[in-house]
């Protein structure tokens, strides 16, 4: 609908629909749906369709947003990868450091009552943390210095491969 036409009633849902159709064919014809960024891409987020916030959960991905969540959800997600957060780290100092972080905002979320659903993370163990990595960083330079031997011919794995079965074995 250009600026000199004045708006009309429609009347009708076909009369609603051919005003529709008819602009979009407008648009098209004059290019503007070109360059659209997507073009040509499957839509994302069709097959998540019982989940009604997944457009928020879309867009904050693609905005790389990672602190809205309730604290809960943030220390649940954090726990969950606390080992391998843990790992990272090339200092015993670091580790303690990081893990006495790790309990204080535990204990932050547990005595706020008025933020989000309650938590249900525990506070972890310092000692028992840093033993765990210790026994992990170990068990990872070990494993670099001395690695598992590999079978260098192909008749060494013939040799250790159990006998066939009598049902296993083709008809000759």
């Amino acid at each position: 609908m250009t600026e000199d036409e004045a708006p009309r009633r429609i009347s009708s849902l076909e009369d609603r629909n051919a005003i529709v159709e008819s602009a979009l064919d407008k648009a098209i014809r004059r290019g503007d749906f070109d360059d659209l960024p997507g073009l040509g891409k499957p839509l994302s987020g069709l097959h998540n369709s019982e989940d009604p916030d997944w457009w928020i959960k879309q867009k904050m991905d693609s905005e790389d947003m990672s602190g809205v969540a309730p604290a809960a959800f943030q220390l649940r997600k954090e726990n969950a990868v606390l080992e391998d957060t843990l790992d990272a780290f090339s200092k015993e100092a670091d580790v303690r450091a990081y893990l006495a972080g790790f309990n204080d905002r535990v204990r932050a979320a547990i005595m706020d009552l008025r933020e989000g659903p309650p938590v249900f993370t525990p506070p972890r163990k310092v000692e028992d943390e840093v033993a765990a990595w210790r026994q992990r960083r170990s068990a990872k330079t070990a494993l670099a210095t001395n690695p598992p031997p590999t079978p260098t011919d192909g008749r060494d794995q013939e040799r250790e491969r159990p006998p066939r079965r009598w049902w296993q074995r083709k008809r000759s």
